[in-house]
């Protein structure tokens, strides 16, 4: 038996946005089998308090809460926030997983609303929400907040181009709040995924060509399920990052590599 307190969550309050489903799900378990009280949030309170609700019945009563909130309001941000702070207390660990893609196609026909939308989305709400909860973490003189990008954001496609340019611009948002934020001990990364199997990414994998020309080029042979994220989340929340900001880690079964 391994006697370490490295990924010891015990006391530390989570909030995470788009955790009812999917990556966000599996994230908010791991952190709660960690000893965390994580905050379920995404658009439909009753996903939300479903969630939640199994969250407490593996992990023991008051391990989760749920608080609804469409991250494209700064007042709903502020609301989720607050409301955390009413149940829980002072966040410690943000978790900027919600993003949307409402389109489809090349970046040259893309609408300005649907543009303004994944940018307004999935770079300005985390920016929002990392200044909301900063100054829980800037008191305590620690913290951390990671931000979900994606893999896309390393090169371009002729039909997820401005999803893919809004995971590059939070990544560009995580070095900078890394920066901003590392003197006062917090810490902010960037989660990478790769082509995972859920259902925001179902249009990409749902069907046996597609599926089939994954798993060959990804070095371990499958597709990314939901569950691999466990890991990485309570890596970052916990003291075993004590040394680690300003990153954009991949979890992609090997198919981005940098030298």
């Amino acid at each position: 038996m391994v006697d370490t307190n490295l990924f010891d969550l015990s006391g530390k309050v989570a909030l995470i946005t788009g955790a009812s489903k999917g990556m966000g799900k599996s994230m908010a378990e791991g952190l709660a089998e960690h000893g965390a009280k994580v905050v379920i949030s995404s658009r439909k309170q009753d996903q939300c308090e479903e969630t939640a609700a199994e969250i407490n019945e593996t992990c023991g009563p008051g391990s989760a809460i749920a608080v609804a909130c469409n991250i494209g309001y700064k007042e709903q941000l502020q609301n989720l926030v607050d409301e955390t702070h009413r149940q829980l207390g002072p966040i410690d660990f943000l978790i900027g997983n919600a993003g949307v893609n409402p389109y489809y196609g090349s970046i040259l026909e893309i609408p300005d609303e649907a543009y303004n939308k994944i940018m307004e989305s999935n770079v300005r709400s985390n920016l929002w929400l990392a200044k909301m909860v900063a100054p829980d973490m800037i008191e305590k003189k620690c913290g951390s907040i990671a931000i979900t990008a994606s893999t896309g954001a390393f090169g371009p496609s002729d039909v997820l181009g401005t999803y893919n340019i809004s995971k590059l611009a939070d990544i560009a948002l995580v070095r900078n709040l890394a920066m901003e934020l590392g003197p006062h001990g917090i810490r902010v990364n960037a989660i990478c995924p790769g082509l995972v199997k859920t259902d925001f990414a179902k249009a990409l994998w749902d069907n046996p060509e597609a599926e089939q020309r994954a798993n060959e080029v990804t070095p371990l042979r499958r597709l990314g399920d939901a569950d691999d994220f466990k890991g990485i989340a309570v890596f970052l929340g916990s003291n075993a990052s004590s040394w680690i900001t300003g990153q954009a880690m991949t979890v992609c079964g090997g198919t981005n590599m940098w030298g």
